[in-house]
C-alpha cells in the first residue's frame, strides 16, 4: 500500500520521538537489567512451570527485565552438528565440533539460533536454569543448548576460565525439582551427596565460564508433596528471590592456586598444599586433596571468618538467655 509522503514524515517523527522517550529514560533511571531463564520442561501446569512463573513475576515487580528460553516450546535443537556452523569449515577432512564453533563464532558464521541465545546471555546479569533433575542432570534439551550455545571464544578460552572467565561479571544458578527426598540425597543416603551431584554443573560448565555461582534452588520431591507443601516451597522461593542478586556465591578455589600451564599439569601450586595441610576438609568438593568433602560446599554460600565468629556468639547468646 502507498503511503502519502506527509504521512511517512509524520511516523517517521512519532518514532524518531519515541526512541527519544526511551533514551531519555534510560538515562533517567539507567538501563534496566536483565535476567535469562533457561527453561526446560515439557508440560503445562507442571510444578517447574509454576517455579518459572513466580520466578517471573517477582523479578519483574524489583524492575528487571526477565526473558524465557523455553527449550521445548522453541523446539530448540539438542544436538551439536555441522549444521551449527554456516558456510565453509575450517578443517573439512576432521570435523571437531569445539574448534569449528570457535572460528564460526569469531567470524561470525554461527547458525542463527545459537546467535539469538548468545545475544540473550551477553544482555543478562544472572541467568537461570530452571529444570527437573534427568539422570543426575539436566535434560538432554538443556545440556545441547549449554553445549551450542556456550560456544569457545563465546563463553571461554584457555586464557579466560573459571574466577578469570568470560562470564565473572555474571551470576548463574540451577532451580531444578527432584524426584527423590532430601534424606536420598545426604552424604548416607542412598544417592549419594548432592553437592558431588552438582560439582560438574557448577563447576565444571557455570564456574568454568566465569559465571559467579549463586547457591541452588532445590524443591525436592514435589511430586510426592502435599499441595499445601509445594505452596510452601514456592512461597520460600518467593521469598529469596526478593534478595537473590545480593547474595554471596559458592565458593570456588581460584586460578591463581594453580600453575597454569601444561609443562606444569594445571596443578594445585605446592605453596598451597602446604597451607591447607593444616585444614580438615579438602578446599571444594573437586579439590578435596584425599580430605573430608567440605560440608554444603556447592548448596550454601560459605561464611566468611568474621561471619562464622558473628554467628557463634549469637548461638552463645542465644544459649544463655534460654539459660537465664
Amino acid at each position: 500500500m502507498d503511503v502519502a509522503p506527509e504521512e511517512k514524515n509524520l511516523v517517521d517523527e512519532q518514532k524518531q520521538a519515541a526512541e527519544d522517550c526511551h533514551v531519555f529514560e534510560e538515562e533517567a533511571l539507567g538501563p534496566q537489567k536483565t535476567v535469562l531463564i533457561v527453561y526446560a520442561h515439557q508440560s503445562l501446569g507442571s510444578f517447574n512451570e509454576a517455579v518459572r512463573d513466580e520466578t517471573t513475576k517477582e523479578l519483574s515487580k524489583q524492575g528487571y527485565r526477565v526473558i524465557v528460553s523455553d527449550l521445548y516450546a522453541m523446539n530448540f535443537k539438542a544436538a551439536a552438528t555441522r549444521s551449527d556452523i554456516i558456510g565453509d569449515l575450517k578443517n573439512s577432512e576432521l570435523f571437531q565440533y569445539g574448534e569449528e564453533t570457535m572460528h564460526a563464532f569469531r567470524a561470525g558464521c554461527l547458525s542463527d539460533d545459537i546467535v539469538a541465545e548468545q545475544r540473550k546471555v551477553e544482555a543478562a546479569e544472572l541467568i537461570i536454569f530452571q529444570f527437573p533433575l534427568y539422570w543426575f542432570s539436566v535434560p538432554a534439551i538443556m545440556k545441547g543448548w549449554m553445549d551450542r550455545v556456550l560456544t569457545q571464544g563465546f563463553a571461554f578460552s584457555l586464557e579466560k576460565m573459571y574466577n578469570n572467565g568470560i562470564f565473572k561479571n555474571k551470576k548463574a544458578m540451577l532451580s531444578f525439582t527432584t524426584g527423590a527426598t532430601e534424606s536420598m540425597f545426604r552424604p548416607d543416603g542412598i544417592n549419594g551427596d548432592i553437592n558431588v551431584t552438582l560439582w560438574p554443573l557448577q563447576n565444571g560448565t557455570l564456574h568454568f565460564c566465569g559465571f559467579q555461582v549463586l547457591a541452588p534452588q532445590i524443591f525436592w520431591g514435589p511430586a510426592h508433596c502435599l499441595a499445601v507443601h509445594r505452596t510452601a516451597m514456592l512461597k520460600e522461593w518467593r521469598m529469596r528471590l526478593k534478595g537473590l542478586l545480593a547474595e554471596k556465591c559458592l565458593t570456588f578455589a581460584p586460578c591463581e592456586w594453580f600453575d597454569l600451564s601444561f609443562e606444569k599439569g594445571f596443578l594445585l601450586q605446592s605453596k598451597v598444599k602446604e597451607q591447607q595441610k593444616s585444614n580438615a576438609y579438602g578446599i571444594t568438593t573437586g579439590h578435596h586433596l584425599g580430605k573430608l568433602l567440605p560440608p554444603d560446599n556447592q548448596t550454601k554460600a560459605q561464611l566468611t571468618d568474621e561471619e562464622l565468629v558473628s554467628t557463634c556468639l549469637c548461638t552463645q547468646m542465644a544459649v544463655t538467655s534460654k539459660k537465664m
